[in-house]
C-alpha cells in the first residue's frame, strides 16, 4: 500500500501554516482531575464535535473544524462520510452518559438517515465528501468523485451500531432501524470487485470508472470493509476475495517484530519501516471487537495491542531525541503537521504528536494512555480546546494548530467507551449479519 494508504495525506492541499506555541499551564490555574473525571471530560468534549459542531442541515460531521476559522481545503458545509460514521457512535455516548436524551438523539439520527437516503450514492456507496446542504458529491480529488467503499464501510459500521441500539425500541425507533437496514442492504459491495476480481477496490466514479485503480490488499485500516462486504445479506463478496485480495494468499502474515513486540501482520509491502500509523488500530475496531477475534492469519488483539505498544516504546526510546517524547507524551498517526497533512509513524516522524493516537488506544494500553491524557490536561492546556485536544502539536518545533479533524476526534470517545464499558463492541458484534460474515470468513470471536 505504501503511500497510497495515506490517500488523504497526498490528496488534501497543504494546510495554511500558523505557528502557535504550546504553553504549559500555570500553577495558579492548574486544575487537578481524577482519572474518571478526565475520561468524562474528554468524552464530553469530543462528543460535542459531532453534536454541537455538526453540519446543521444534514446533522453529519463536518470534515474539519478550525477554531481559527480558516478553511484552506474545504468549505464549511463539507461533511465526511467516514468521520460521520464515527460520530454516529459518539452520539450514543451522549445518551449513555446523560449529555443528551434518547429522544434528542433519535431526532438527530432521523435527520441524518433521511439525508443519507437522498445524498449521492454510487452503486450504494457514498463519496468521501458530501455537501451537507445539497447531498451532492464534493470531489476529494479530480477522479475521486464517486463511491468510496472504505469511507462507506466506516459509515455503515456506525449505522449498524445505532440500529442495534434502537432495534427493540418504540415505533419511531424501529422506523429508524428499518431505514438503516435499507441503506445497509443497498451497498453493492460485490460491484467494487471490478467485474469479479478477487479484491475490493477503494473507488469507482461514473465519469472516470476504475481509473483511481486502488485495489485494497495487505494490512491497513480497511479490515472492516472486507468484514462488512462478506456480511452483506444482499451484495456479499466471496471468501476468496478476502483470502486472495486482502490477505494476498497468506502473504499478509508477518514473522517480524519491533521493540520485542510481534507485528503479526505485514503493514507495508515495500517499505523499510514495518509499522503503520496508529489509526490502523482504531478505525476498523470501533465496532469490530479485536479482543478474542482470530482468523487463519492473526490474533487481532495481539495485532492491535502490539501496535500501540510499539508506538509507546518508540516514544520512550525517542531515537530522534524530539523534545517531550516519553512515557507521558506519545502516539503517531496521520494528522496535521507543519508540512500539511502527513502520515506520521515510526520511521516517518516529524516530531509531531497526534493526541488521538494514544487516547484512542485506551483499550490496548490503558496505563500508558492515561499518562498521556493526564499530561495533556495538567501541563498543556493550550493544546486543549472546545472539542478536546487539538489535532496535532510539536514541542520540538514549538507548533500547534487550533484545529480538529472528524476522523481523528471520532475514535477518541468511542474507544474510551469501549475501554470503560465495551458498549460499541457489544452492539456491533451482536448484529446477525456481521456474525454471519465473520463466520463466512473463518473468524472466531
Amino acid at each position: 500500500m505504501k503511500l497510497n494508504t495515506f490517500k488523504i495525506a497526498f490528496l488534501i492541499l497543504v494546510s495554511l501554516f500558523i505557528s502557535c506555541s504550546p504553553k504549559k499551564q500555570s500553577k495558579e490555574n492548574k486544575k487537578e482531575y481524577t482519572d474518571i473525571q478526565l475520561l468524562d471530560l474528554i468524552q464530553k468534549q469530543t462528543f460535542n464535535y459531532f453534536w454541537e459542531g455538526a453540519e446543521p442541515n444534514s446533522g453529519l460531521a463536518r470534515e474539519r473544524i478550525h477554531m481559527d476559522d480558516l478553511y484552506p481545503t474545504s468549505p464549511k458545509n463539507t461533511v465526511t462520510t467516514g468521520g460521520s460514521g464515527f460520530g454516529l457512535m459518539a452520539i450514543l455516548i451522549g445518551i449513555e452518559r446523560g449529555y443528551i436524551t434518547r429522544e434528542q438523539a433519535l431526532k438527530r439520527y432521523t435527520r441524518i438517515v433521511n439525508f443519507l437516503e437522498k445524498a449521492d450514492r454510487f452503486h450504494g456507496a457514498w463519496p468521501h465528501w458530501i455537501d451537507g446542504g445539497t447531498g451532492t458529491v464534493i470531489p476529494f480529488s479530480q477522479k475521486d468523485n464517486g463511491g468510496d467503499l472504505v469511507e462507506t464501510a466506516f459509515l455503515i459500521q456506525g449505522l449498524i451500531t445505532v440500529s442495534e441500539y434502537f432495534k427493540d425500541g418504540n415505533n419511531q425507533e424501529k422506523l429508524l432501524v428499518e431505514k438503516i437496514n435499507t441503506l445497509w442492504n443497498e451497498v453493492e459491495w460485490d460491484w467494487y470487485t471490478k467485474n469479479g476480481k478477487d479484491v475490493l477496490y477503494w473507488h469507482w466514479s461514473p465519469k472516470y470508472g476504475w481509473e483511481m485503480n486502488f485495489p485494497v490488499g495487505g494490512y491497513n485500516e480497511c479490515l472492516i470493509m472486507y468484514v462488512l462486504a462478506a456480511s452483506s445479506p444482499t451484495h456479499p463478496i466471496n471468501k476468496s476475495v478476502y483470502e486472495k485480495g486482502w490477505a494476498k494468499n497468506g502473504e499478509i502474515i508477518s514473522k517480524d517484530s519491533l521493540y520485542n513486540e510481534a507485528l503479526v501482520l505485514n503493514y507495508y509491502e515495500h517499505d523499510e519501516t514495518p509499522v503503520g500509523p496508529l489509526f490502523w488500530a482504531h478505525y476498523s475496531y470501533l465496532g469490530l471487537n479485536p479482543n478474542g477475534l482470530k482468523d487463519q492469519y492473526a490474533d487481532y488483539w495481539k495485532l492491535t495491542q502490539n501496535q500501540a505498544k510499539i508506538h509507546y516504546k518508540y516514544a520512550v526510546d525517542n531515537p530522534n531525541k524530539f523534545k517531550g517524547y516519553g512515557e507521558d507524551l506519545w502516539g503517531l498517526t496521520s494528522s496535521y503537521s507543519m508540512k500539511g497533512y502527513a502520515g506520521h509513524r515510526p520511521g516517518e516522524d516529524l516530531g509531531v504528536i497526534s493526541p488521538t493516537a494514544a487516547l484512542s488506544s485506551f483499550p490496548y494500553t490503558p496505563k500508558e494512555s492515561m499518562k498521556m491524557l493526564k499530561n495533556l490536561y495538567k501541563n498543556h492546556d493550550s493544546l486543549i480546546g472546545k472539542y478536546g485536544p487539538y489535532d496535532a502539536f510539536s514541542l520540538e518545533h514549538n507548533w500547534y494548530l487550533p484545529r480538529y479533524l472528524a476522523i481523528d476526534q471520532g475514535p477518541i470517545p468511542v474507544m474510551i467507551e469501549n475501554y470503560r464499558t465495551g458498549l460499541f463492541w457489544k452492539l456491533f458484534m451482536q448484529n446477525k449479519d456481521v456474525r454471519n460474515g465473520l463466520d463466512k470468513l473463518g473468524f472466531t470471536y
